[in-house]
């Protein structure tokens, strides 16, 4: 499972995530926007309005902006890029499929006369009403190669292209938390008797890097699409979305401070997440962060039941890349290991557990 904030997600396998597949102080995210063949969900919310599901997937298709109607119109089309530029090609307009996804995510849109002769076709392959798509279409864009915004090329550096928090975000991790930074993340994540995710909770002290910041966005990610959020608890902040992108087996969280901070001013976010038992016990917990945190504190509580043979901590530079800095690290009489880490830098900073026979624990693998 992982998480994802201005830290910014955190997984945790077969259990359930913040952007790891859960977000962390990257505050995990800005937007929540269901990938082609992802199904959103509400989940229940015990703090806060009630949301509605279309309310919901409403805000998550983001299909008020040209990259949003695309993506929706191909999901509900069914139809790969690949399908797309060939048919493209036979009505004799060559538009390669790297081109397609880019404008579907946001990073170009089409502006030259060919490539808008390709969106009007577009409208009439996805069978879209004429001017659906190209009325969408912001002003011309400066010429020349785009760099991506700060939080978003720092973000990709840790992540790399087509993650599942990029997917889950959509256009929205173009602005991904740019407004805030985290400075301290507390990460609390309990294993059931069965060994599987049982709850996760996240305290983040957020930073203003502008004035006028006012919410942050926060993606958690499961390993195992059996463990889905049942609950949500904002015990320091406002509950303003939750949508649970099934097909992405992840959660995304839009909290509100509930005023408007000053340049620099610190706000404290809290929430809780109880999922629903995975099939799989979990093997490990991971958030990533894109950029330097003051202190990151790590803890992971065992079932008295479910006790693994051995614990250790790592660091990955980035999603994907092999561990480094391996440490064993001591379970306590309460049960839990914990890492504290001071002067955290951006990568994924993971705690891994065994339940093999091994030399300390039960060395009962549960399940």
């Amino acid at each position: 499972m992982s998480s994802d904030t201005d830290t910014d997600v955190t997984p945790a396998e077969a259990a359930g995530g913040g952007t790891g597949d859960a977000t962390g102080p990257d505050t995990a995210g800005a937007r929540a926007t269901g990938a082609p063949g992802t199904e959103a969900h509400a989940t229940a919310a015990r703090t806060g309005e009630a949301i509605t599901t279309s309310a919901l997937h409403a805000a998550a298709t983001g299909a008020e902006t040209f990259p949003g109607a695309l993506r929706e119109a191909l999901n509900r089309r069914g139809l790969s890029l690949e399908r797309v530029s060939e048919r493209l090609r036979v009505r004799g307009i060559t538009i390669s499929q790297a081109t397609l996804s880019s404008w579907q995510r946001g990073r170009s849109q089409p502006e030259r006369a060919r490539s808008l002769r390709a969106v009007d076709v577009l409208e009439e392959i996805l069978e879209l009403p004429a001017g659906a798509l190209r009325s969408l279409l912001g002003p011309r864009r400066p010429r020349g190669r785009i760099t991506p915004p700060g939080a978003e090329g720092a973000a990709l550096q840790i992540l790399g292209e087509d993650s599942v928090v990029e997917k889950a975000l959509g256009a929205r991790f173009r602005h991904f938390n740019q407004e805030t930074s985290s400075l301290m993340v507390h990460d609390i994540v309990r294993m059931g008797e069965s060994g599987t995710l049982s709850a996760i909770s996240t305290t983040n002290v957020l930073r203003a890097s502008r004035a006028g910041a006012d919410r942050a966005i926060f993606v958690l990610s499961f390993d195992d699409e059996a463990a889905e959020p049942v609950d949500i608890r904002v015990s320091c902040g406002r509950l303003a979305e939750a949508t649970y992108l099934k097909g992405l087996k992840s959660l995304v969280l839009e909290i509100h401070f509930g005023r408007e901070l000053a340049k620099l001013d610190t706000t404290v976010v809290s929430y809780a997440v109880e999922v629903s038992p995975s099939e799989t016990p979990a093997t490990h917990y991971e958030r990533w962060s894109r950029t330097n945190l003051h202190e990151y504190l790590q803890q992971v509580f065992f079932h008295p039941g479910a006790l693994p043979s051995d614990c250790h901590r790592y660091v990955r530079e980035k999603v994907g890349a092999p561990p480094r800095a391996r440490r064993r690290i001591p379970l306590s009489e309460s049960h839990d290991v914990h890492v504290l880490t001071s002067r955290c830098k951006p990568g994924v900073h993971g705690v891994a557990w065994d339940y093999g026979t091994g030399t300390s624990g039960t060395g009962d693998r549960p399940g």
